[in-house]
Order: C-alpha cells, then sequence, then structure tokens
C-alpha cells in the first residue's frame, strides 16, 4: 500500500472472502449485509462517491445509501456518472430525473479529448478514431498501458481500447480529480467471472495504474433475482409513496397500481421494455419482450444483449481500474 493512501481507515478487506451468495441465503440477510457494508462505508471514508449508471444495480444500491444516511445521520455521497457518449436517451433522462427527485449531486465523468475528437469529425460508433490526435494522456494509455500498436481503434465502447478509454480512463481522472478516497459500486459476484473473487471492501492502491482507492461493494451478495424482488418488495414501496407497502410486481408498464407509471417508478423504462442489462445504445439489444423481472433470469444469461461479454476483456478491464 502506498505511504500517501489514508492511514485511517479501519476496514477488513477479506469481508467476503471465498464467500458467494448461497452465503446469504435469504433477502433479509443479503439486505442486512447490504446496510453493514454502506454504513462502514459512509462512516469510514473522508471523501466517498457512488458509482450511478441509471441500472438496476447501482441504483439499488443508491437506495441503501440514501436508507442508511437517513437513518443513522449520514451524508449522501455524490454520485459518479461514467458518459461514455453511447448511452440510451432514456438513461440520461432516468439519471436527470431520480437526481432532482432524490436531491443528489452528480458528477460527470468524460473523455472530453476522445469526445471532441468525435464531434470534430462528424463521427458514428464504429467509426476510425486517429491515436496520433488524442491527447498526450490518451495516448499514454493506448500506447503504454494497453500496449496497443495499431493506428487507430474503433469508437466503440465494447472494445479494449474504446473501453478503457472512455470509461476507465474518465472514471480514474474523475476520482482524481474529485479525491475520492472509496467508489461505492453495484457490481455482484454472480455477473461475471472477473467479479467472482470481489471481497466488501476492495482496495484499488497501486498509482500507477488509478488513483489510490477503494471499492465499497454492498449488494456483492445480491443474485439478478434477488435485485428484483429487493426493488419491487422494498426500494420501491419504500420510494414511492403511492405504491403498495405489501409489494407489487408488474407484469408490464400499464400494470402498475394506483395509476402510477413507470416514470413513477425509480427503475428504467429499458427493463420494462425487455433490457436485461444496459450497456450502451449501438450494442446492447433487448433479451426478450416481457419485463426483465418477468424473464427466465435463472436459464438464461444476464449480459447476452450486450455485445461484450467476454471474461478476460473483463479480467483486464478490471486490473485497469474499470468495475
Amino acid at each position: 500500500m502506498p505511504q500517501d493512501f489514508p492511514d485511517y481507515l479501519d476496514v477488513d478487506y477479506t469481508d467476503g472472502e471465498g464467500e458467494d451468495p448461497e452465503d446469504y441465503p435469504s433477502i433479509e440477510d443479503k439486505i442486512e449485509k447490504a446496510i453493514q457494508v454502506t454504513k462502514t462505508g459512509l462512516e469510514q471514508y473522508d471523501n466517498p462517491a457512488v458509482m450511478w449508471t441509471g441500472g438496476k444495480d447501482s441504483t439499488l444500491t443508491l437506495y441503501f445509501i440514501k436508507e442508511v444516511a437517513e437513518r443513522f445521520d449520514l451524508d449522501v455521497p455524490p454520485a459518479i456518472f461514467i458518459d461514455h457518449y453511447q448511452h440510451f436517451d432514456e438513461i440520461h433522462d432516468f439519471v436527470d430525473k431520480w437526481a432532482d427527485e432524490w436531491d443528489l449531486e452528480v458528477r460527470y465523468a468524460r473523455n472530453e479529448d476522445v469526445g471532441n475528437y468525435v464531434d470534430e469529425h462528424g463521427l458514428e460508433p464504429g467509426d476510425d478514431i486517429e491515436i496520433s490526435e488524442l491527447s498526450e494522456h490518451n495516448r499514454h494509455h493506448v500506447r503504454e498501458i494497453l500496449e496497443y500498436e495499431e493506428e487507430t481503434f474503433d469508437f466503440l465502447l465494447d472494445t479494449y481500447v474504446g473501453n478503457h478509454l472512455l470509461k476507465t480512463v474518465a472514471l480514474n481522472d474523475a476520482l482524481k480529480e474529485y479525491d475520492v478516497d472509496g467508489v461505492i459500486s453495484g457490481v455482484r459476484w454472480d455477473e461475471q467471472e472477473a467479479r467472482a473473487d470481489e471481497t466488501f471492501f476492495s482496495p484499488r492502491h497501486d498509482p500507477e495504474i488509478y488513483p489510490p482507492h477503494d471499492r465499497i461493494q454492498p449488494i456483492l451478495q445480491f443474485e439478478e433475482r434477488d435485485v428484483w424482488d429487493a426493488f419491487w418488495n422494498f426500494a420501491v414501496p419504500e420510494t414511492v409513496a403511492e405504491y403498495p407497502d405489501e409489494g407489487y410486481v408488474p407484469q408490464s408498464a400499464d400494470d402498475l397500481p394506483n395509476g402510477l407509471t413507470n416514470e413513477d417508478i425509480p427503475i428504467s423504462p429499458k427493463y420494462f421494455a425487455g433490457f436485461r442489462s444496459l450497456g450502451s445504445e449501438v450494442s446492447t439489444e433487448k433479451a426478450d419482450e416481457e419485463p426483465a423481472w418477468l424473464q427466465d433470469l435463472e436459464g438464461t444469461t444476464e449480459r447476452a444483449g450486450r455485445a461484450q461479454d467476454k471474461e478476460d476483456l473483463m479480467e483486464r478491464l478490471r486490473d485497469l481500474g474499470y468495475m
């Protein structure tokens, strides 16, 4: 650990080691652990931030943060939203609405050098970006960190270079700019093999790779089904005043109780439309016509609708500082 990483922390970096979702058999067990990890994170770190993508996992994590902060009189940290320039419009609308509804400070992490190049050249997703025309900072990442030797790369998230520059570099630059010491994120053990060995407090202390910080991961123990159970039985009833306290699982966007619409619910409309994972507008397809929570979650792959679903790629991106 570098000398300058905060010495005021008292967290157990082995918490969760060797565990899996089966070690938390009920939804109440999973929620209790999420509350415990969230409380420790909010109390221990001087300058935490929560990663918010507008997706189900990070929004559920944000719900736990809000609940814990209110219960224990703690501050709700700012949210960091990685704007990779290829989001569904509905994601931006969702984040804007609920940031206002929940009085959240949202900080946007963007690789503006790449974004400006795209704008200046009128590029569309999939078009080539000339590496030589990027900033020294980005060229360093491409040539020295990734050891990528081609002259161009595709303006796409679902490539090694594109994902690293548009997401990882943007995130790490934001962590440095805001001096973040703890990143609260909504990753889960069951999502991918690359995340199966994560712990609830996961160190990222190598200053050669990223600004030293910790990852705080309250919902590692949730499986995809658990996320939806938590939404419909806890998060939505406790967030939306008109929603039944006993919970209600809608069969469609037109099946919400008490005259509510999906705009009243802190769940992205893309999930109502059949998407199970929200990557980018150009590389993510709906998994089915049914809402995400009604699909065969146990018998199919959550990220099957995304072009990027390669474990070796995700492992390399994780090592470089992605989620």
